[in-house]
């Protein structure tokens, strides 16, 4: 019996296990992080769960998708922390901005989507 978690490169086992299950999670995230239609904007947290996820899975969601086949259609932009955040770099600023600004999500000087309720995406 473990006396905790185990670890594997900073990742619980069960992160370990979601990251390498293709053909299940982490396929669903591949696919459903591809349906999100332009102008809208789904969470970590809301993508996780719609993939069958519990509460610890949207921590994952990057590392699986940065091992998607179909790098180039990942709207990686689309996905947002929690009440709108968006992640950006100096390096990328730029283009997310445009690439939000085409889509018409209304983007504050600090980060955060200002039409987030507007915008965010649930998935059926």
């Amino acid at each position: 019996i473990l006396a905790g978690p185990r670890k594997w490169a900073g990742y619980s086992f069960l992160c370990y296990r979601l990251l390498n299950m293709e053909g299940s999670f982490s396929q669903k995230v591949w696919e459903l992080a591809t349906s999100i239609p332009p102008g809208r904007v789904t969470t970590y947290g809301i993508l996780a769960a719609a993939a069958g996820g519990g509460a610890m899975a949207a921590r994952s969601i990057t590392s699986i998708l940065s091992k998607a086949p179909n790098q180039g259609a990942i709207p990686y932009h689309r996905i947002v922390y929690a009440g709108g955040k968006v992640w950006m770099t100096d390096e990328c600023e730029d283009k997310r901005r445009k690439l939000f600004k085409r889509e018409g999500v209304e983007v504050d000087t600090n980060g955060k989507i200002k039409n987030f309720d507007e915008v965010v995406y649930y998935f059926d």
